[in-house]
């Protein structure tokens, strides 16, 4: 006996957006990964070393580890909340800029000053470059899962009828 089961074509989109949003995060997070490289608003310090910080590292690559895992932990958080809405340019940008604005907030200014025994929610030099970081990171994740969406949905439905 087979049993059925019955998804609506949204709930069946979800893996494809996570997917897509795992690379479109992993795009946004060499943007953003190459900012915090060069970026140096406290003390000569990069701040892709201040995310090595959080596992008590100091190693630029430890940081570049870890930042990538974020990036495509948030990039495909990114394709399941809000892949539906960003198959198009400009929805997924300023969507995109939102996300990353949203992650600013919890990470450069909650999580990493705790975990560094710092002021939470403060404006300094590091919270402000962090801000144009995670804009870089959600415009070109947003951007990203647009472009992954459009080609892959040409390729999809270019092929039928083809014999």
């Amino acid at each position: 006996m087979a049993t059925t089961v019955h998804v609506s074509p949204r709930t069946a989109a979800i893996p494809v957006h996570a997917l897509y949003g795992a690379a479109a995060g992993l795009v946004g997070g060499v943007g953003m990964g190459i900012w915090m490289s060069v970026s140096r608003p406290m003390m000569d310090t990069a701040m892709i070393t201040m995310v090595a910080s959080l596992l008590g590292s100091t190693n630029v690559f430890a940081g570049w580890l870890i930042h990538l895992g974020i990036a495509l932990f948030a990039g495909t958080g990114f394709g399941i909340l809000l892949g539906a809405y960003a198959q198009k340019m400009a929805p997924a940008v300023v969507l995109g800029l939102v996300y990353g604005a949203v992650w600013w907030m919890i990470g450069a200014l909650w999580i990493m000053p705790a975990n560094r025994g710092m002021p939470v929610f403060e404006w300094n030099d590091v919270t402000s470059s962090s801000l144009g970081a995670h804009l870089v990171f959600g415009l070109l994740a947003g951007a990203a899962f647009s472009c992954i969406a459009q080609v892959m949905g040409k390729r999809t439905t270019g092929t039928t009828g083809a014999s």
